[in-house]
């Protein structure tokens, strides 16, 4: 019983682990990725990272790049409209705690 719990505990945790060789890396220092999108259209979202406390430029980074990930994964694109400022002009980071975010809507070109 007891080793059936450890098999079960280390299959969970490998399992929400990003593999080390895809991990990006800014500034030296990983910062954990989430991307949340609004149910009702999809191409609204937040992407935030986590372990700002390790260093605000490149946790701004991250945030940016999991952004475009998310648009470029879902829509095939890579154009973001960031929401809080006018067209064209870069992202506004929120910041709570040790999670920095950006929100925004991937653009589609039809």
């Amino acid at each position: 019983m007891k080793h059936a719990m450890m098999i079960t505990c280390a299959v969970l945790l490998l399992g929400a682990c990003t593999e080390r060789s895809e991990r990006a890396f800014f500034d030296g220092n990983y910062y954990p990725p989430k991307t949340r999108a609004e149910k009702e259209d999809r191409r609204n979202f937040t992407a935030s990272v986590r372990r700002a406390s390790r260093g605000i430029n490149g946790a701004q980074q991250a945030a940016v790049h999991e952004a475009t990930r998310y648009c470029l994964e879902s829509f095939g694109t890579s154009e973001i409209e960031w929401s809080g400022v006018p067209e064209g002009e870069g992202p506004v980071y929120g910041r709570s705690g040790d999670t920095v975010s950006v929100t925004g809507r991937c653009i589609i070109w039809k």
